[in-house]
């Protein structure tokens, strides 16, 4: 006889939202590459912490990297338009 058990989940989303300056501070940060940055912050502040959450640290990095140059070209432009 099949059996079905019923086994809730919960996923959390937010919204994050910088100013430019912001955005452009981690788009600088996350440039250094994710293993570049992971292998200076494991050596300046050790891996207690992040170590758990490595896997979302370069997700999060990925993200960036692929978001922010375009908002931010996006902006420069604007800019230009009304120089």
């Amino acid at each position: 006889m099949a059996k079905i058990v019923a086994t809730p989940t919960l996923e959390v989303t937010t919204q994050f939202t910088v100013t430019e300056e912001e955005l452009r501070a981690l788009e600088a940060l996350a440039g250094y590459g994710d293993d570049a940055f992971i292998k200076m912050f494991y050596k300046d502040l050790g891996t207690h912490y992040m170590k758990p959450y490595e896997a979302g640290l370069r997700q999060f990095l990925v993200s960036v990297r692929s978001l922010a140059s375009p908002i931010l070209r996006k902006a420069d432009k604007a800019r230009e338009v009304f120089k």
